[in-house]
């Protein structure tokens, strides 16, 4: 089944079309990652994706169900209703954490389960016990995001994130902020979702780390896609632009 169907977006800030004619898809279970130099398009591809960017053209897909198409010419959207029920397909984990810093970590995960999905505070609490625990992180529910390192407070977005039951998670580089050892605490988390059959679609300049874990990896360059295929495609016979990027990163 597919998860997520994109046709034809197209996104336009200040007359600089940013996403030319992107279609893609991804099925359940599947681990896409995005790659490719920085200003081509990839986080805005996940912004529109996700809805924090309203598209100019083309068409968006949940589950079957269109969030947003063209009609005359213009792109709409569906219904607050229905944007919200769709909205709680997915889940986003951002590259710079965006935890509220005067919330204890628990409270943190909780938050949106009780507040948006009105879940009752004893089940959302055991909830987001769990998935602290599932994470590592069973020792710091009462911490602050201010007490924690880097790679904790990503592992606790990640949390929040999963807090709501998404049937997709959408990484904006959830590494970048990192150091190389806190990196790989993260990275470990998300080897671990995928082993669950976690559908994901990562933006992320782990180049090993995408070979190793995704089903397809999409080269992104200017707004478009350049190139897709699985990591031994991609990596096995890349075109001469994608062999110039990754070669930048094994040298």
């Amino acid at each position: 089944m597919k998860y997520l169907e994109i046709e034809h977006l197209k996104k336009t800030f200040d007359h600089l079309e940013v996403l030319k004619d992107i279609s893609l898809s991804v099925e359940e279970g599947e681990v896409v990652s995005i790659i490719g130099p920085s200003g081509s398009g990839k986080s805005t591809l996940l912004r529109c994706a996700t809805m924090l960017e309203r598209m100019d053209g083309g068409s968006l897909s949940y589950l079957g169900e269109r969030a947003a198409w063209e009609e005359n010419g213009k792109c709409v959207y569906a219904s607050r209703n229905d944007l919200k029920r769709i909205r709680k397909s997915y889940g986003l984990v951002f590259q710079s954490f965006h935890l509220f810093p005067h919330f204890s970590v628990l409270k943190n995960v909780m938050d949106a389960p009780v507040n948006v999905d009105h879940v009752p505070r004893e089940q959302a609490r055991q909830r987001a016990e769990t998935l602290l625990a599932q994470l590592g992180l069973a020792d710091k529910r009462d911490a602050y995001p201010c007490q924690l390192s880097g790679g904790q407070q990503q592992r606790v977005s990640i949390a929040r994130a999963l807090a709501l039951q998404p049937r997709i998670l959408f990484f904006d580089e959830p590494t970048s902020a990192l150091d190389p050892e806190l990196t790989g605490e993260v990275l470990k988390v998300i080897r671990e979702l995928a082993k669950e059959h976690m559908t994901m679609i990562i933006v992320t300049h782990e180049m090993q780390f995408a070979r190793e874990l995704s089903d397809r990896i999409i080269f992104m360059e200017d707004g478009v896609i350049r190139q897709q295929g699985t990591p031994e495609e991609l990596f096995g016979n890349p075109d001469e632009r994608v062999r110039e990027f990754i070669g930048k990163f094994q040298a």
